[in-house]
Order: C-alpha cells, then structure tokens, then sequence
C-alpha cells in the first residue's frame, strides 16, 4: 500500500508561473515556484471530464478555477502567465484570470511557430 505524497513546496514569495497548455482534446494547467519547481496542477481529467466534454471552453474554466485555488491555498499572489497551443482554453483562461483577484504581472504566447515548417513531399510522378 502507498500513501500519498505530501507536498512540501509552496510559494515562498508569493509569486509564481502558470503554464496553459490548451490543446484541442484537453486543457492543462500547471502552477510552478519562481525556480520552475511545480508546485501543483489541474487537468481536465482531474476535474472529472471525460471524453469530447475535456476539449470544451466550460471544461477549460473549471480546470483553471480549480487549480488557482490549490495555488491559492499554498501562498500564491502574483504571477506570470504563459498560454501554449490553439485550443479553446485559451479564451477561457483569460475569462478566468480576468476575475481571479490575483496580481498578473504579464500574460505571454508561448505557441510554438514552425520558422519553415516541415519538409513537403516529393511531386508525384505518373
């Protein structure tokens, strides 16, 4: 039998990272320290979503709710947001922060952009 791990880190400033990963099956949520050491995290499977309700907007404020208020409970005040990927946690998570009373230092797209892309395929020979 394993116990749960208790968690120890918490945000000793005050201040902290919050990491949206807004994918178009699912939408992550990760909150870390100063250091990038991650202190905790929601997903859509955490919040209890399944299947195509994890890619929904709704889905996306329930997981980012639910994971500023674990940060919250560990000392969280100010933060840095970073938003990667298209899906439709995005809106949803600039709704959430809009509302959330926290101290927002800055907002970054962190989207990976292809500079050239992949290579394309050979022209088809008949």
């Amino acid at each position: 039998m394993s116990t749960k791990k208790e968690n120890k880190i918490t945000f000793k400033s005050g201040k902290g990272k919050m990491y949206v990963k807004a994918t178009f099956n699912t939408t992550y949520v990760t909150f870390t320290d100063e250091t990038g050491n991650v202190v905790c995290w929601s997903s859509a499977g955490t919040s209890g979503f399944k299947g195509a309700r994890r890619s929904t907007p709704f889905a996306a404020t329930s997981i980012i709710e639910e994971g500023l208020k674990k940060a919250r409970a560990l000392n969280l005040n100010s933060l840095d947001v970073f938003i990667k990927g298209p899906g439709p946690g995005r809106d949803a998570a600039m709704r959430v922060l809009k509302t959330a009373g926290l101290d927002i230092n800055m907002i970054a797209d962190i989207t990976p952009i292809p500079h050239n892309g992949c290579r394309p395929k050979k022209p088809r020979r008949v």
